[in-house]
């Protein structure tokens, strides 16, 4: 499907592992400079959106080569227990660079093209990383991560098939059609986008019919989380 690992939920962009643990964590400069180093632009949700924006890490290929990252919006998501999946309300927009077939970093391969449904595992993962049942108990927990996990790269997949439906929003002002599915969980999107990129999204108590996307224009502008 594309060249992004399937990394275990907790490790996928935006997530949250719940442990409060910040040693070896990046301070706001390195993160910044993840960023400032795409020879891609990053999205976010348009000026229609007036509440808190931050930055989690980007994604890098084996070259350092920045891929992927994603900007938030709204509360940062959080596994701890005292906060409730459903009191969360925040929405993450994935940006994916556009990359063609092309060989692996150590020239034994190649790599596929990335595509739509690149931002959409991402997408996926992303909200399974901040969903999971933190509380059931741990191998139960590892079985359901599995199953979710196979089940959101599946679906990411087939985004013609019968667990998408099609949704319209604005990117730069221009009505663009995205892959769009709900779940207890939340809701992920997906769809392609001009500059270069695609660009995925996932969220929770925030409905994604009101939402637009419109370039990034000072990516300082959003706080580091952390």
């Amino acid at each position: 499907m594309e060249t992004t690992s399937r990394a275990e939920p907790h490790d996928a962009a935006g997530g949250d592992s719940g442990r409060g643990d910040t040693r070896g964590v990046p301070g706001p400069r390195p993160v910044i400079e993840g960023y400032l180093a795409a020879d891609f632009p990053w999205y976010g949700l348009d000026d229609a959106f007036t509440g808190a924006r931050w930055l989690t890490q980007v994604g890098t290929d084996a070259n350092g080569s920045v891929e992927h990252g994603a900007t938030g919006h709204g509360q940062e998501p959080t596994l701890r227990a005292e906060l409730g999946h459903e009191d969360q309300r925040f929405a993450m927009v994935v940006t994916v660079a556009d990359r063609p077939v092309r060989r692996s970093p150590d020239g034994t391969g190649l790599l596929e093209a990335t595509s739509p449904s690149s931002a959409a595992w991402l997408a996926g993962s992303g909200l399974l990383a901040c969903t999971w049942p933190a509380q059931m108990e741990r191998a139960l927990r590892q079985d359901w991560l599995e199953q979710q996990t196979n089940i959101a790269w599946e679906l990411a997949d087939d985004l013609d098939g019968g667990g998408w439906s099609r949704l319209s929003l604005p990117v730069d002002g221009v009505p663009t059609p995205f892959h769009y599915r709900e779940s207890e969980y939340g809701w992920v999107l997906a769809g392609a986008a001009p500059h270069g990129v695609h660009i995925g999204a996932y969220g929770r108590g925030m409905s994604a019919y009101g939402l637009g996307f419109a370039v990034v224009k000072d990516i300082e502008s959003y706080s580091v989380r952390g």
